[in-house]
């Protein structure tokens, strides 16, 4: 099991390579949670889980990655895939955050058929994101 300061750490060098104009307007930053969440959607025989989310609330606007989500579905994953793993979270919900700030809704719709796949019993691990 990958611990919750190992995650940190990676985290943190994740951060640490993003400029940090792309932060403007994260008034809540970005918080690791040791939850772990499943969709509202979630099917048992099948889980969904959420690995990170984008919150838009009165107490502003963050970035939440659940560790707990991540020990879940890739605990035992060697420390680079685990890394990668969170990499493509963190730039996934930092993506939210700027399309919000930009009006756009590319991410959100993509999200959005995603799930409608899921529901409807399609396999989406291999269903790649919307290009930049």
């Amino acid at each position: 099991m990958i611990t919750y300061e190992q995650v940190s750490a990676m985290l943190s060098d994740i951060m640490d390579d993003v400029p940090p104009e792309l932060f403007e307007g994260l008034t809540g930053g970005v918080i690791l949670s040791e939850n772990v969440k499943l969709h509202p959607d979630s099917k048992p025989y099948k889980p969904l889980y959420i690995m990170g989310e984008y919150r838009r609330d009165m107490l502003g606007r963050s970035i939440v990655i659940y560790y707990g989500s991540f020990n879940v579905v890739y605990g035992a994953s060697d420390l680079d895939t685990f890394k990668k793993k969170l990499k493509h979270t963190f730039s996934h919900e930092l993506r939210h955050h700027l399309e919000m700030l930009s009006g756009v809704k590319d991410l959100e719709k993509y999200d959005a058929q995603k799930l409608g796949m899921y529901n409807s019993g399609i396999d989406i691990a291999g269903f790649n994101e919307p290009p930049i």
